[in-house]
């Protein structure tokens, strides 16, 4: 709905009121022409500070739309620049960052290989029969009869 159509219509309903309130009175034909006169200046002087408000509205939106069309792009290019500055200052963090990560992973296989051999070591030893030196056995019996 457009606004002048908004305003046309409360326009047409106020003078129809007014019109329908003068005319329902009881006056005498002189004192309903003196009335009469009187509202209708009355809702001129009312429709032209009615006129003013919605130019007035008016400029203050095209200021806005004008204000806003240099404003929001200068804040667009603003926040795009420290982004990207942004972006810039944190890019040697990132690639430390991502060294770190390697080296941490490298590590980490590292460990599991270490893990993994020390498995297999003990394992076989286990597997493996134990062989008795006779030389301690012989010692080992001559203590424990001892």
């Amino acid at each position: 709905m457009k606004v002048t159509n908004f305003f046309a219509g409360l326009g047409a309903g106020l003078i129809a009121g007014a019109v329908t309130a003068v005319l329902s009175t009881p006056k005498s034909g002189e004192e309903l022409r003196t009335s009469i006169k009187s509202s209708g200046s009355e809702w001129k002087e009312s429709m032209n500070e009615l006129k003013a408000r919605i130019n007035e509205l008016k400029e203050s939106i095209n200021h806005l739309t004008e204000e806003s069309k240099t404003q929001v792009p200068e804040a667009v290019d603003g926040l795009k620049a420290s982004l990207q500055s942004w972006q810039e200052g944190t890019a040697p963090a990132k690639e430390h960052l991502q060294l770190e990560i390697k080296a941490i992973q490298n590590s980490i296989e590292q460990l599991q290989a270490a893990i993994s051999k020390d498995k297999d070591a003990e394992e076989k030893k286990k597997d493996k029969p134990t062989k008795i030196d006779p030389k301690k056995a012989e010692n080992k019996d001559d203590s424990e009869t001892a």
